[in-house]
């Protein structure tokens, strides 16, 4: 069983890392169930290990929080599904790679259950979709945008951190970040994408699609 928790309201970043790492190390010590934390944060950025300072073109827009994840600059804000995946990585094969492309997986399932194709590209973390309505790219391609992006930091091998889907977020508020450290291609969501998706939609095909792409069967629970 895999405790599946979704809190209301907007979490703060900080309570929710300490939360987090708390999890984490009950986890790793056999003291806790495994557990998927869905929630939403006030408008925040956070800096990943790879973050590049000039990516934070903003840095008094709003606060920026120092994250232990992988990766660069990203946003979090009200409108955004942040999925925080406690699992335990070792009993899952010990395979990060592996662990990696089942995250990216699940996010693309729970796309498609929209009718949205969601992929992968080479050198670009996260995941894009193409955006045919807009004008082809400068090389006359079609245009992508990133809708999910995703992250994570491992403690003894328990997984902590995660994904987040962008239902419907204040789009302008990427401006502040170069997004991810790519500059070339925007952001969208689900809304913007003219589907009226809501996140209790969302969260129902995230559960949905969990067991497609983890063993283990989620079991709602109060809290983390």
């Amino acid at each position: 069983m895999v405790d599946w928790i979704v809190s209301d309201g907007l979490t703060p970043y900080e309570d929710a890392v300490a939360a987090m790492e708390t999890r984490a190390r009950a986890i790793a010590a056999g003291a806790a169930r495994e557990a998927v934390w869905l929630v939403e944060h006030p408008p925040l950025y956070t800096a990943g290990t790879s973050a590049r300072p000039t990516d934070l073109t903003e840095p008094d827009r709003f606060p920026v929080h120092l994250s232990k994840r992988g990766g660069q600059y990203t946003y979090h804000g009200p409108g955004q599904r942040v999925v925080y995946v406690m699992l335990d990585v070792g009993a899952r094969g010990r395979d990060v790679r592996a662990f990696v492309k089942s995250l990216e997986g699940w996010i693309i399932g729970t796309l498609a259950e929209f009718n949205v194709t969601g992929e992968l590209r080479e050198g670009r973390v996260g995941v894009w979709v193409q955006r045919p309505d807009r004008p082809l790219t400068a090389t006359g391609a079609v245009a992508e945008d990133k809708i999910a992006a995703l992250g994570i930091r491992l403690h003894k091998w328990v997984s902590y951190h995660g994904l987040a889907i962008n239902v419907e977020p204040d789009l302008s508020h990427f401006g502040g970040i170069v997004p991810c450290g790519i500059a070339e291609h925007g952001v969208t969501s689900l809304v913007d994408l003219g589907l009226p998706v809501t996140m209790a939609d969302l969260d129902t095909a995230l559960e949905r699609s969990f067991t497609d792409h983890f063993a283990g069967t989620p079991r709602r629970a109060a809290s983390l």
